[in-house]
């Protein structure tokens, strides 16, 4: 499966990440089939530039965007907003019963 997803750049205390395509069997910053844009999040707002045309691309072959890779392209509106689950209460039963 292709996973798209942030591979981390930068010195350090001072990350910068790529966006790229990658198999969700390589390693983070390891092998990757493609790079799809840049994000800085030290400017304020963090900084994302997407080649807007590779996502879609990447997108519609069947590539599932990682949990903070999705909030970045939700943030630019190439994909709509994944609905929350709504939130369960578990009731814990007690060691007497």
């Amino acid at each position: 499966m292709v996973k798209i997803r942030l591979t981390r750049m930068g010195d350090k205390k001072s990350p910068f990440y790529r966006v790229i395509a990658a198999d969700a069997r390589a390693p983070r910053d390891g092998k990757f089939l493609e790079i799809l844009g840049t994000y800085d999040p030290l400017k304020n707002p963090g900084e994302l530039k997407l080649d807007v045309e590779l996502v879609k691309k990447w997108l519609a072959n069947g590539a599932q965007p990682t949990d903070t890779a999705r909030a970045l392209l939700e943030r630019e509106g190439l994909i709509e907003k994944k609905a929350k689950p709504a939130k369960t209460s578990a009731v814990k039963k007690s060691k007497s019963e």
